[in-house]
């Protein structure tokens, strides 16, 4: 159950980002240094956190190259993902215009390549598809009935 804990604690941590990273571009000015600060943050937490947790253990070795590979490619589609809100937000977007596009199709998103990469062993229920188009319909009713700025 521990697993939820840190579910919900990457939900917060994420629904915070937006308006957070759309203040600080802001009050930077320039979403280049928005993107250094978000990088900064990273790696802080990215590289230096697994190193103090990982050396005193001995444990820094043992990386296997498709563990490498794929584990890159999804801190570059993370990084992708932040560049492209930093750019939604510089080009007008709003918190509560991007993040709910965001949070609304990453779960549809995910949903489909997950069952592309590792196909169902069993035939999909359509109440999977409704679930879908309801995360799509309910990021849409969010964007409609959002708070005036």
């Amino acid at each position: 159950m521990m697993w939820a804990l840190f579910a919900l604690g990457a939900a917060f941590a994420w629904g915070v980002y937006g308006p957070a990273l759309h203040k600080g571009q802001t009050a930077l000015g320039n979403p280049l240094k928005a993107l250094l600060c978000v990088g900064f943050a990273y790696f802080l937490l990215g590289v230096l956190v697994p190193v103090a947790g990982l050396a005193p253990f001995g444990n820094l070795t043992g990386i296997t190259g498709a563990g490498a590979v794929w584990s890159t490619l999804g801190g570059i589609l993370g990084g992708i993902g932040a560049v492209c809100i930093i750019l939604a937000f510089r080009y007008g977007g709003v918190p509560n215009y991007v993040m709910p596009i965001v949070f609304g199709g990453a779960p549809v998103v995910n949903a489909l390549v997950t069952m592309w990469a590792t196909p169902p062993k069993t035939p999909v229920n359509p109440l999977l598809y409704l679930g879908m188009a309801l995360v799509a319909g309910g990021a849409g009713m969010v964007l409609y009935f959002k708070p005036a700025n």
